[in-house]
Formats: C-alpha cells, sequence, structure tokens
C-alpha cells in the first residue's frame, strides 16, 4: 500500500511539475510576443521627465518566494505584491543627480508598508533628492499612516477631494488561545527564558501580561515619538500636531460634517485637494506634455532602473566591492527560498562571500524577527569564519532584528540600526502540545511500552512526562545562557549586564544603542560606508549583492514575471477592495503559518512577535 502510495505521489508531482513548466512557456512566449512587439529592448529615459516612483504591496529587502513559483502567482493574479527597497533608493539616488529627471513624483496609492525602518529610508532619500532642488510630488487617493511617512518629505502634497489622511498612531494585539484550547482539551508545554520572552503567552493567558505591557508601552512609544518627529519637522508642523490630530480626529470630522479630506487641508497634512488628472497637469507644468498620452512626460522607477542598469553593464568595474547579504524573513532550518532565512542557504552566500577575493568587506542586512536557534548558529558561525578570514562584518538591522534575528548580528564587528527597529528580545522558548486529553474525549487512548524513559515520549498523543519536561526546559535555559553569553562577548560586556538588558526584553534601535545592544544608528548607507572604511576601500566602492545563481530556468520566470505582471494590471487592474481585503487578512495568515511551523518542527526558537507598521 505505501508503495502504491509513493507511486501515485511521484506521478502527481511529475504532472503538477509539466503541467506548471508548460503554463510558463505558453505564457512567456505569448506575453513576450506582445512585449517585443510594442517596446524597445531597453526603455528611453526622455529628456525633461518626471521619475514615478509607485511602490505596490509592502516594502521589502527581498522579494518572496522562489522565483518560478513567484512568476507562476503573479501570472494567475495570485502574487502578493512587493517592492525591493534597494529599487526605490537608487532609482531615487540615481534620478538626483540625472539631468533628464526634472521632478520626482511619489504615487502611494498602492504602498502597504513594510516597516517603519524601511518608511525612514525612503523619506531620507527623499529629503536628499529635494536639495537638488527639484521638485517633489506626491499624490494619493488616500493615506494611511505608511504612506503619509513618505509623503510628508514632498514638496507638494496632494489627496483626492474624497480621500484621507488616517493616522492612528502605533498598537500592539495580538490574540489569546487560553480558553480555546482549554476547550479542546489539549495540553500546550512551554518552556521558556527570559522574564520578558512573551511569545508562548498566547497558549497560556487570555490577555496580555503586565510584564509585556510594560515592555511593549515602551517601543511604541519610542517609535510613535520618532514617526511624530520625522513627519512635524518635514512638514513644519508643531511637535504635537500628530498627536492631536489623532485624539481629536472624531471632533474634528464631526465639526467638518463627515468631510475627512477637508480635516487633512485645515490640518496642514496635504497642500492642496486635486484629482489625479489636476495632480497630472500640475506635473506638465514642470515637465511638458506627452504627445502620445497628453500626460506628464515621465518614466517608471522601474524602467528607469533598468535604464541606468543596463547602460552600466556596458563598463566593466574593476572596483574593489563591498559585499551585501540579505537575511529577511523568519529564520528556518536547512535551505530556505528569498523571503525567509534558511541556515544553511544564508551560510552559504557568507561563504561565497568569503572565498570572493573581489568582496573586502561584508554587510549582514537583517530585517527578521527571529526563528530557528540552530539555524541562527550556524549563520553566526559563518559571520565569524568571515571576519577570521580577514573581512570586515557590518550588520545593518531593517525594520526588525530581534530575537534570532539578533542572534545573527551580535558577532558582526559592529551594528547599526534605524531609531525605529525594533531589535533585542534576547530569549529562548519552545512548545510542545500533546492531545491526549482531546483523545480521551472521543474514546481514544494511547498505550504500549518502550525500552528507555524516552522511547516515544515525544508523542502529541501521549502526556508529556515530568522528566521530559525537565530535559526541555534545561536545554531551553541552556540555550538562553549561550546566548546572553555569546552577546556578552561580541559586544565586550559583562555577562551580567547584558543578562539585566536581555531577558526577552523588545528595544527600539534608539533604546538598544543606549544600552549598548546596537553601535551606531543610521542607515543602510552608513552601515555600508563603515565597512568600507575597514576594509580601507576607496569612497567609490562597488556595492555586490551576495546572491544565489540562478538557473535558466529562474531567469525565464523572472523576465516572464515582469511581462505578465504589467499585462494583468492593463487588463485587470486589482480594485481597492481587493487591496483592502489582501491587507486585512495577510497578517493573520502570515500568523497561521508561523504557529503552524513552531508547532509541527518541535524545535527550540527565538521568535518575536513584535512586527509593527
Amino acid at each position: 500500500m505505501n508503495f502504491l502510495k509513493g507511486v501515485f505521489r511521484f506521478l502527481w508531482h511529475l504532472v503538477d511539475g509539466v503541467r506548471k513548466v508548460l503554463h510558463l512557456l505558453l505564457l512567456l512566449f505569448i506575453f513576450g510576443v506582445l512585449w517585443f512587439a510594442v517596446s524597445p529592448s531597453i526603455p528611453i529615459v526622455p529628456n525633461n521627465s518626471a521619475l514615478l516612483v509607485a511602490p505596490e504591496g509592502a516594502l521589502v529587502e527581498q522579494l518572496s518566494g522562489d522565483p518560478i513559483e513567484r512568476a507562476l502567482s503573479e501570472a494567475y493574479g495570485q502574487g502578493r505584491p512587493e517592492t525591493l527597497l534597494r529599487d526605490v533608493l537608487e532609482a531615487i539616488r540615481e534620478a538626483k543627480t540625472d539631468d533628464r529627471i526634472k521632478t520626482l513624483v511619489l504615487d502611494l496609492t498602492q504602498m502597504s508598508g513594510g516597516g517603519v525602518a524601511k518608511l525612514e529610508e525612503v523619506g531620507k532619500a527623499v529629503k536628499d533628492f529635494r536639495e537638488s532642488g527639484k521638485p517633489v510630488i506626491a499624490f494619493g487617493e488616500s493615506y494611511d499612516q505608511s504612506q503619509y511617512y513618505v509623503a510628508s518629505y514632498a514638496d507638494e502634497i496632494y489627496l483626492d477631494p474624497k480621500g484621507m489622511v488616517l493616522i492612528d498612531g502605533f498598537a500592539y494585539y495580538r490574540m489569546f488561545m487560553k480558553d480555546a484550547i482549554d476547550k479542546l482539551a489539549i495540553d500546550v508545554n512551554i518552556f521558556r527564558a527570559g522574564q520578558f520572552k512573551s511569545y508562548t503567552e498566547q497558549y497560556s493567558r487570555n490577555d496580555m501580561s503586565s510584564q509585556e505591557r510594560e515592555e511593549s508601552l515602551a517601543w511604541l512609544n519610542s517609535l510613535w515619538g520618532s514617526y511624530q518627529t520625522a513627519v512635524t519637522e518635514a512638514r513644519g508642523m508643531p511637535a504635537t500636531a500628530l498627536q492631536e490630530y489623532a485624539d481629536q480626529a472624531v471632533d474634528r470630522l464631526v465639526a467638518a460634517k463627515g468631510d475627512t479630506a477637508a480635516i487633512a487641508v485645515s490640518s496642514g497634512l496635504v497642500t492642496e485637494l486635486k484629482t489625479r488628472a489636476q495632480v497630472e497637469e500640475r506635473i506638465v507644468q514642470i515637465t511638458g506634455e506627452d504627445e502620445k498620452d497628453h500626460s506628464y512626460r515621465g518614466v517608471h522607477h522601474g524602467d528607469y532602473l533598468n535604464s541606468i542598469r543596463s547602460q552600466r553593464a556596458l563598463t566593466p568595474d574593476d572596483r574593489e566591492r563591498v559585499g551585501v547579504v540579505v537575511a529577511s524573513g523568519e529564520i528556518l532550518d536547512g535551505i530556505q527560498p528569498p523571503g525567509t532565512i534558511g541556515g544553511d542557504s544564508t551560510a552559504e552566500q557568507l561563504r561565497q562571500a568569503r572565498y570572493d577575493d573581489r568582496v573586502k568587506a561584508v554587510v549582514l542586512r537583517i530585517d527578521s524577527p527571529g526563528g530557528s536557534v540552530f539555524a541562527s548558529e550556524v549563520i553566526r558561525r559563518e559571520v565569524d569564519a568571515l571576519k577570521l578570514a580577514g573581512k570586515p562584518v557590518i550588520a545593518s538591522m531593517s525594520s526588525t532584528a530581534a530575537s534570532g534575528g539578533y542572534y545573527i548580528a551580535m558577532d558582526a564587528d559592529q551594528i547599526w540600526a534605524s531609531p525605529v527597529t525594533i531589535t533585542g528580545s534576547i530569549g529562548v522558548f519552545s512548545v510542545f502540545p500533546t492531545i491526549d486529553r482531546t483523545l480521551g474525549k472521543l474514546g481514544v487512548t494511547t498505550d504500549g511500552i518502550g525500552t528507555t524513559a524516552l522511547s516515544d515520549a515525544f508523542r502529541l498523543d501521549r502526556k508529556l512526562g515530568d522528566g521530559v519536561k525537565r530535559l526541555l526546559q534545561a536545554s531551553v535555559d541552556h540555550e538562553y545562557t549561550s546566548f546572553v553569553e555569546k552577546v556578552a562577548n561580541g559586544r565586550g560586556k559583562p555577562v551580567d549586564e547584558i543578562d539585566n538588558v536581555a531577558q526577552g526584553r523588545v528595544w527600539s534601535g534608539k533604546d538598544a544603542q543606549r544600552l549598548g545592544l546596537v553601535d551606531e544608528l543610521g542607515t543602510f548607507q552608513n552601515a555600508l560606508d563603515a565597512a568600507a572604511k575597514r576594509a580601507n576601500l576607496d569612497d567609490d566602492y562597488h556595492i555586490e549583492y551576495v546572491e544565489p545563481p540562478m538557473s535558466w530556468r529562474q531567469l525565464l520566470a523572472q523576465e516572464m514575471r515582469m511581462l505578465t505582471g504589467r499585462a494583468i494590471k492593463a487588463i485587470a487592474p486589482e480594485d481597492s477592495l481587493t487591496r483592502t481585503v489582501r491587507r486585512v487578512l495577510s497578517p493573520f495568515e502570515a500568523e497561521l503559518s508561523r504557529l503552524s511551523r513552531v508547532l509541527e518542527t518541535r524545535g527550540i526558537y527565538s521568535y518575536c512577535l513584535c512586527s509593527m507598521e
């Protein structure tokens, strides 16, 4: 029977694989013909044009998933839109000194955040662009909190007359499942080390503990304070303007007879109310009219980058390099696709940088809430190996670098973070559910015999014995002690001092720097410059992203994704309701997937449930 199941499973995977390949080739052929029929191979950047930066979905450090699966998902309209942060930053930086670009246009309607630290990077890039003297114009059908952060750096902010600016501050809520678990008669055995390591409390409580409230309020206030400071300074508003706007929103809206756009104008958040067509007319005043579509002359930031990079590829570049390894997503064992951090796959990228003689220093760019302790240790060892090889390693923290995300950073020569990075959470836990009582309600029991005290002790349908509980707690305690000692060694501080600020507690980047967990506050570019300086490189060093080589199928899929994505958006653009539903359900879907991995693999984790927009 098992043999037959194996044969049928093999045949199913074979047929499914053939189906995907045929779909890929067919879609590539159809859209490839259309694309090459109407478009030049290299996008043309017209003179006197606007650079249109229009991010779709979340800003990310790394696109999620295998390129082939991602291409197929997007081709069928099932993909989750994402925009690479580095593409946005590079386009804005290049446009600053490009005489063909006369203005920067920010269309933020379809952007859905990605973390405050990433928004901060974009905001600073826009601010730097403005120093060229070229105007920056932002438009939104409505602005949520993340969209408005970026828009606040523009010279002119336009809002649709039917739109609104929603600024509601930061909050941290999560589901607690104790009553549900009790009703199902599931015993969730929890083992943790760290007074503030609160991840597992969702299984054992119905509400937030006082310790979690204390630590969460601290980092929430820090992030909210940084957000307010950045936006009010960019807009030239009083320091309390955003707090008052959020707290008085109901009264102001009633006074304005429900006109959300009007209160955005009266509060000084936007320059003027304009429709999309009126904003385009404003841009035409700067760039002139495009005779083909009677709109402004402009180029999308993706096309602009393709043009810039194509020209750059024609010139040999023998400069010494700073390598960048991106560690984005949950940390899992083994080899993992982009958008997650595989212990083996990320270690291999670091090893690749170690053996590349052109790479003189490495920046480990981290955006992770943590995960597997073992996988984190595999990556940390490669960081040490790079240092022993004489190559400086700088850790650069993006929106989140907590728990395992901090673990892989702690041995770097230097750690850089944003003031709004969420980090720390130095703690360890393990979760092991048993369902013997659940089965008992159905009249199902488990019995048998083994040769040792550990024989089949880790079955889900057996009560976890006291000896096994002691074993798991001892393992968790050991990993926590090891974690703290390694942080102390990497930071050059006494173990007791690190233990006092560890205990699973979450810190903002600003507070982490004050406590010695982070060395410097700054941007990703600051971290790159620090790496180059440690390696004694010239100021015009080359940046090289160290990534696994793509197969011909993946390269094919990447090209198809670009072709089909634009065609689908033109034929059937995603409506606002679909975008809203996707945004609401996405965190819930991610949390369910995360919980299933934690419960299924039975490992020891260093994880922080602390992401924040």
